[in-house]
């Protein structure tokens, strides 16, 4: 590797991070049910790090069925109330409640497409969107793609889907290759 080669910035806080980003972010992935993990998970994040949110990855894949869209879905009152007592989970009632309407939207979505992946990826036009930054100040949180997919989600009956936290969703699904162009997972995750 050359020795300008260096991760992006973002990841170097803690060990977690860092595998992260080595591992995950930036992957192109079409499976739905990692998809759907990710919609939560970004959804939870509104307002806070995504550090928090990978310190509770646990106790969401547990509390969510392990990211089943169709338990989920199912979920009752009953089963949201005391989701709100768990604390390895953020315990915001309109995140943990939008989850369930997430999950609902999400499979009239897979009815409609075939699968959510087919839906996502198509607003891409089935690839992922290149970026070759060079600086973390240049990385956008938003966009005009991301702005669209929001507000198509949004009028789906997604919940917790604005722009930004879509873009979010786009970078860790490898919707869009954000790595830095130092950083070696830039080429590694555009192969």
């Amino acid at each position: 590797m050359p020795a300008t080669a260096a991760p992006c910035p973002w990841c170097l806080s803690t060990p977690q991070y860092r595998e992260y980003h080595d591992r995950e972010w930036g992957v192109p992935v079409r499976d739905d049910r990692v998809l759907f993990e990710f919609l939560i998970l970004e959804g939870a994040q509104a307002g806070l790090s995504w550090r928090t949110i990978l310190e509770r990855r646990e106790g969401y894949r547990k509390a969510f069925a392990d990211f089943d869209p169709q338990k989920v879905a199912r979920y009752t009152d009953a089963k949201l109330e005391k989701l709100l007592q768990d604390p390895g989970i953020i315990r915001n009632r309109l995140k943990v409640w939008s989850a369930r309407a997430n999950a609902q939207a999400f499979l009239a979505v897979q009815k409609e497409f075939g699968s959510f992946a087919a839906y996502q990826w198509g607003i891409v036009g089935g690839k992922p969107l290149v970026n070759r930054w060079k600086s973390i100040k240049e990385v956008p949180a938003r966009t005009e793609v991301s702005d669209a997919f929001s507000k198509d989600l949004q009028r789906r009956g997604f919940k917790f889907v604005g722009s930004t936290i879509i873009y979010a969703h786009m970078q860790a699904t490898g919707m869009v290759n954000d790595h830095l162009v130092s950083c070696p997972r830039h080429k590694q995750v555009g192969r």
